[in-house]
């Protein structure tokens, strides 16, 4: 699977940065200090603005061409329909409506900009722009975390992305990720409440300025995660149950889920018990499982599944593993063992079946 990462063939870079940790497929730009926005969008190679210009097709004459278009002579206007040119380089990124806002790059770092006295408080990891500039994408960190315990600690971020081709809305959310091992922790509540879309319309701009929205939301969030995880990090599990749990969190059918019901165990696939095997491994073994707040706990239980995506699972590349973790299999299966463990914490193990 390609990177998809947009190369400036002017600077001879591609449009992404990190702060620190390794570049995407280790292209891109490393920075050792967080930057403000503007020197993010010029790292991340998105100081580049888009406009939205007329669209013309043929005018043909009939009776001398016979609807040639090698004997087009003139150009016809296209009602209602514009394309999204970057300016930098003519590129053309997308066909929209009328009412179709761009929202320039910069306008999405002013976003972030806005939830924290101008910015003092964001911390800008990642940006970068994919395929020829169409859509962006931005994570900055808040300065508060999660506290679990008394000593671990959840970073909260904020994720944007927005597009210049006509598809998709601007779409900014919360997400913690934990310190000790960089796990994204896909605990989105089912109602979705970490994050909000916008349109591209003409209210757009006047939308993202209304940045306390978020912030309101992720306030809101992160204090019911931070109960959440703390009220299952004093819920005790056996490792029996743990095992028990991963097997139904990591099943890919319900019929491997009824096959685990009946103890039909040697009907389970070997790729599936492997995939069971190494999570269970990781639970039991990872440092990071060892800390008071995970040993023995629900919340290490969870902690064991989406670690186990983010640090033990073998991807094709890099670009394979950011998808699945973002919106793919890794992120099904971590909302499946956050509800498991939700239940298992509420009713204990008999409510799950888990004996």
């Amino acid at each position: 699977m390609a990177h998809n990462l947009f190369y400036n063939e002017q600077t001879e870079k591609h449009s992404f940065f990190s702060v620190k940790e390794k570049a995407w497929h280790g292209l891109g730009q490393i920075v050792e200090d967080y930057p403000t926005s503007a020197e993010a969008i010029r790292y991340a190679g998105l100081d580049y603005t888009v406009e939205k210009r007329p669209l013309f097709t043929n005018a043909l004459n009939n009776e001398l061409t016979g609807f040639d278009p090698d004997f087009a002579t003139s150009k016809l206007e296209v009602p209602a329909f514009f394309a999204t040119v970057r300016n930098d380089n003519d590129s053309v990124l997308g066909v929209v409506g009328k009412d179709y806002e761009v929202v320039q790059n910069a306008d999405a770092f002013q976003f972030f900009d806005a939830i924290v006295d101008g910015g003092d408080g964001i911390k800008y990891e990642t940006a970068g722009a994919l395929g020829k500039g169409e859509r962006i994408f931005i994570t900055a960190k808040l300065p508060d975390y999660i506290k679990v315990g008394k000593q671990d600690l959840i970073e909260q971020y904020l994720f944007l992305t927005t597009s210049h081709d006509g598809f998709g809305s601007i779409t900014a959310a919360f997400t913690p990720t934990r310190i000790v091992c960089n796990n994204t922790l896909n605990a989105a509540l089912r109602n979705q409440s970490g994050g909000i879309k916008i349109r591209h319309t003409a209210s757009a701009n006047d939308r993202l300025k209304q940045a306390h929205t978020l912030m309101g939301i992720s306030h809101v969030v992160a204090q019911e995660l931070a109960e959440l995880f703390n009220h299952w990090s004093k819920v005790r599990i056996t490792d029996a149950q743990v095992k028990k749990l991963i097997q139904v969190a990591l099943a890919p059918n319900k019929e491997v889920i009824q096959n685990l019901e009946l103890g039909l165990l040697d009907k389970l696939s070997t790729t599936y018990t492997n995939i069971v095997d190494n999570a269970y491994a990781y639970a039991m073994g990872n440092p990071t499982q060892q800390m008071e707040t995970t040993a023995g706990t629900v919340f290490g239980a969870y902690n064991a599944i989406t670690g186990y995506y983010q640090n033990v699972r073998n991807f094709k590349d890099g670009d394979a593993k950011f998808k699945s973790i973002m919106d793919g299999t890794a992120k099904q299966r971590a909302q499946v063992a956050f509800d498991l463990c939700g239940n298992f914490a509420k009713h204990g193990a008999d409510a799950l079946n888990l004996n």
